[in-house]
Formats: structure tokens, C-alpha cells, sequence
């Protein structure tokens, strides 16, 4: 057992009837590290989170904590807490009953109760919100609580399951940086579910991306994003072009910044000509379609900048694309 592991999962599988939940899984989460499972809908990471917090049991491996095999361990006596996507306050409680429930049921005396309620309260900068009802919070405060809640009771591996869904987008970005915050400041280690590919980059220090019951490649945001190694994962993370090399055999994610526009034939490693046939404006940038002589289309992100206030690069013009020889990624399947 490697002592910068806190979490290993060892040929962990799951069934449900004739699906296969997760499918031969094997992980490792380091300590004090925020670690995202992401991936689409029934891809397994929900699962594997709730084989992690034991409300399912694997049907073959083993899952490690800290060194300890917690595979037949009940929920309760695991050093680990959960925050649900719902958050599941109760409504007839205030903030600090909320945060205290779990340690009144521990029957810890309510001089120690008081004083780690308010310590978490605090950590989640709403040290003055102990008497308010869950009704008079924000939908961002009402998460605080709840996260709160997980807190106080000192776990060592917190678990999120799509901790941002039930927030509105601008909140969710604001709410993203003090989650990170507040995960480098206690120091505890987080893993989080989410399908939301920018949360999971903007967020994780590192990810795991899951399909079809398994995890199909694991690493930090950069490497994910820029080395992805299957078409799936190139997919999936980001824009990608994917274009066969090889006579087929393989292919090649190029990613629509890598690739130039240019008014003639650029002096790059690799140059096509072809026409605008769609502009999507985004703000900061633009995201070209330019369909080829072949009859393929390329996806070309542009930065738009202020030097540049009017779109040079009209539909239906005709436009030269140029990258460089290390632009693309070699894919493995």
C-alpha cells in the first residue's frame, strides 16, 4: 500500500441485473488531492461513488481506505462522508441543528457539538447563518450547509455526487472556486461526480473518464485535454477533430485551436484549403466549420480579440487551414 494513496479500488465490479455498472475498476486517489469521477449518464461513476461511501457493496474486488479494506464495512463506521445532490436538509431545522445532526446521533456532548458546529460553520463563511431555516437560505448557502454538514464530522475522504447541478450557472462558477478553496485550505481529500466536463477541469487536480462501467484514462486536466488516448476521451473532453491517419487504421484528435486560418497558403507542417460554411460567435472566440474539397468539415476556434472587432472571416469564404506536424494526438482505438 503506497502511503500517498488514500483510496485504492482493486478490480472493483458491479452488476445490476444484466448491466454492468462498473466493470473491473481499478483506481487510486491521493491524499489531499480533489479527484473527479467524470463521465455521462450511466457511465458507473455514480456507482463507484456509492461503493466508495458502502451504500452498494462490489460484487467482486475490494476497495481500500487509508490501508483498511472497507469493502464489507457499513456506510457509517467508514471514515468518509457524502454530500448528496439533493443536499437533504431538513426544512424544520435551523442551519446549526442541520450541520449537528450527525453528531447528536454520535452522542457526543453538546458543549463539543456546539463548538464543531460552529467550526464548520465557519470554514463555509457562514458563521452568522446558524439560526436561519434552510427556506430563508440561497440555493449557494443551502449547499454550504449541507457541505457543512459533511464537514463536521471530520472525515477523511469527502464525497460529492454532482455537488453544482442544482445551481443556477452563474452561481455554479462562483461556487466552483470556493469548493477549491475550501478543499486546499482544510487540506482533505475530495472526490467529486460530475458529467460537466469544465467543472471536472476547472476543478480536479486530477480525473478519472468513465464509459461504459469503465475508466478509460486517468490524469490532470492538461494531460486529459491535450493527450487524450482513445477517440472516446478526445470526444468528450473538450472539440475535437478526428481524422484518420494511416489509411484508416488510426486516427489523430487535432483540437480546433491548434489549426490556423489564413487568407493563402500558410508555410505550416500541414495545409488545406476549404470554405467557411458556419460561424458560431462565442465571445471570447469564434468556431468556424470549414467544409472541405473531400466533402469533411473541420471545426477552427479563433480568438477574438479587440484589434479585430468585425468577423474577418466571412461564410462562404474561401480560407487556407494550417497546423503544425505536433498539433494532433495519436489515438490508440
Amino acid at each position: 500500500m503506497n502511503g500517498d494513496f488514500i483510496v485504492t479500488i482493486e478490480g472493483v465490479s458491479k452488476r445490476f441485473g444484466p448491466v454492468a455498472a462498473c466493470d473491473g475498476v481499478d483506481l487510486d486517489i491521493r491524499r489531499g488531492e480533489l479527484f473527479a469521477l467524470l463521465g455521462g449518464s450511466g457511465c458507473g461513476k455514480t456507482t463507484l461513488l456509492r461503493m466508495i461511501a458502502g451504500f452498494e457493496t462490489p460484487d467482486t474486488g475490494r476497495i481500500l481506505i487509508d490501508g483498511q479494506d472497507i469493502t464489507g464495512v457499513p456506510p457509517h463506521r467508514r471514515p468518509v462522508n457524502m454530500m448528496f445532490q439533493s443536499y437533504a436538509l431538513f426544512p424544520h431545522m435551523d442551519v446549526a441543528t442541520n450541520v449537528g445532526y450527525g453528531l447528536r446521533r454520535e452522542g457526543l456532548p453538546a458543549g463539543e457539538i456546539a463548538r464543531r458546529v460552529a467550526e464548520a460553520l465557519d470554514q463555509v463563511r457562514l458563521a452568522d447563518h446558524g439560526k436561519r431555516r434552510p427556506s430563508q437560505l440561497s440555493g449557494g448557502q443551502r449547499q454550504r450547509v449541507a457541505l457543512a454538514r459533511a464537514l463536521v464530522k471530520r472525515p477523511k475522504l469527502l464525497l460529492l455526487d454532482e455537488p453544482l447541478a442544482a445551481l443556477d450557472r452563474k452561481l455554479r462558477e462562483g461556487t466552483r472556486f470556493e469548493l477549491v478553496r475550501l478543499q486546499e485550505q482544510l487540506g482533505l481529500t475530495f472526490v467529486m461526480v460530475t458529467h460537466d466536463q469544465g467543472e471536472a477541469m476547472s476543478m480536479a487536480s486530477r480525473l478519472a473518464v468513465m464509459d461504459k462501467g469503465r475508466i478509460v484514462q486517468t490524469g490532470d486536466p492538461h494531460e486529459i485535454y491535450e493527450h487524450p488516448r482513445t477517440r472516446f476521451v478526445a470526444d468528450f473532453i473538450g472539440i475535437a477533430n478526428i481524422l484518420p491517419v494511416d489509411g484508416g487504421r488510426t486516427w489523430l484528435a487535432l483540437r480546433p485551436e491548434k489549426i490556423g486560418l489564413f487568407a493563402a497558403r500558410p508555410n505550416t507542417d500541414h495545409a488545406e484549403q476549404g470554405r467557411v460554411v458556419e460561424i458560431a460567435y462565442e465571445g471570447d472566440r469564434s468556431l468556424y466549420r470549414v467544409a472541405l474539397p473531400d466533402g469533411s468539415v473541420l471545426l477552427v476556434s479563433t480568438a477574438n480579440v479587440a484589434r479585430h472587432p468585425r468577423e474577418p472571416w466571412p461564410r462562404g469564404q474561401e480560407v487556407w487551414l494550417g497546423w503544425a506536424a505536433d498539433a494532433g494526438q495519436r489515438l490508440e482505438e
